[in-house]
């Protein structure tokens, strides 16, 4: 896992940012996807000290397995997530090869099917679809720790 962090004691322009990145290809990637964005919450609590609560690594972890889920299925060739931890929030970002913005649909209880990116922008703090010379990119941000009840899972003391 690479990750990246400022020096310490060393002003720089990314201090406080950690990040990750991975490349998946097939669909059974998904749960790799979703233990990456695990690992890499839990390594921001212990390595980093940053608090991440239990509600966050949850909902990073739908969040990744319904953006890599839908670059699977709608967009040919590997889809890359980056995870990056900056001022209290996550921002998810998933590339994939396809430039055609998804369709988000109004939300519809008798629909079967097709909610992904409803979930996502209901638990995301923003939400945003960014033309790539080559594809797109989908981003969301979720704050680390937002649980009113201050739960804080996997902190190693």
């Amino acid at each position: 896992m690479e990750q990246t962090a400022g020096a310490e004691g060393e002003q720089s322009l990314v201090e406080n940012l950690v990040s990750v990145s991975g490349a998946f290809e097939n669909s059974e990637d998904i749960a790799v996807a979703r233990d990456l964005a695990r690992n890499f919450l839990t390594d921001v609590q212990a390595v980093h000290g940053l608090p991440v609560s239990g509600r966050a690594m949850g909902m990073v972890q739908l969040v990744v397995s319904e953006l890599v889920t839908n670059a699977r299925k709608y967009a040919p060739g590997p889809c890359l997530l980056t995870l990056e931890v900056n001022g209290g929030v996550v921002e998810v970002a998933v590339w994939d090869s396809n430039p055609t913005p998804p369709a988000i649909l109004a939300p519809d209880p008798m629909r079967i099917g097709q909610h992904g990116l409803e979930i996502v922008m209901a638990v995301g703090q923003s939400f945003a679809v960014h033309r790539e010379p080559v594809g797109k990119r989908i981003t969301t941000a979720i704050a680390l720790a937002d649980d009113p009840g201050g739960d804080v899972t996997g902190r190693r003391l």
